[in-house]
């Protein structure tokens, strides 16, 4: 064999083989390829997405617990203050009441030290005239 024919023949073979896979080799794999980037991209864009969001969420959970830990504070005040107004208010109702039973006390005191003294006094006529009527 005449080895100019045989690199003519391996030229043209190479050739036909280049045409060939560029023709219906090449684009299937660059589609498959291509197809797969653009799903790793999505995949990528997705995870980006995700990520967004849940900083997103992650702000807007701190902001609410915020909000809740304000209004719970808010609400422990609102507590104190109506514990404290109750309180006072009790202990007004307490003096005012415990005053009323002082001054009830007070006046039951007196009518019966008036009692006792008009007794007093009646026994000290009553020994005062048996005392007489004895010298008499």
């Amino acid at each position: 064999m005449n080895i100019n024919l045989t690199l003519l023949m391996q030229a043209a073979a190479f050739a036909a083989f280049i045409w060939f896979t560029a023709r219906f080799v090449w684009p299937p794999l660059m589609r498959a390829i291509e197809a797969r980037q653009k799903q790793i991209a999505d995949g990528l864009a997705a995870g980006e997405q995700g990520r967004q969001n849940l900083s997103t969420a992650e702000k807007r959970s701190a902001d609410m617990l915020a909000e809740g830990k304000a209004k719970a504070a808010e609400i422990v005040a609102l507590g104190e203050k109506f514990k404290s107004e109750t309180m006072e208010q009790a202990k007004v109702l307490a003096k005012a009441e415990a005053d009323r039973i002082v001054a009830a006390a007070k006046a039951e005191i007196e009518q019966e030290v008036a009692r006792a003294k008009e007794s007093l006094r009646n026994s000290v006529a009553d020994l005062a005239v048996a005392g007489a009527s004895k010298i008499l």
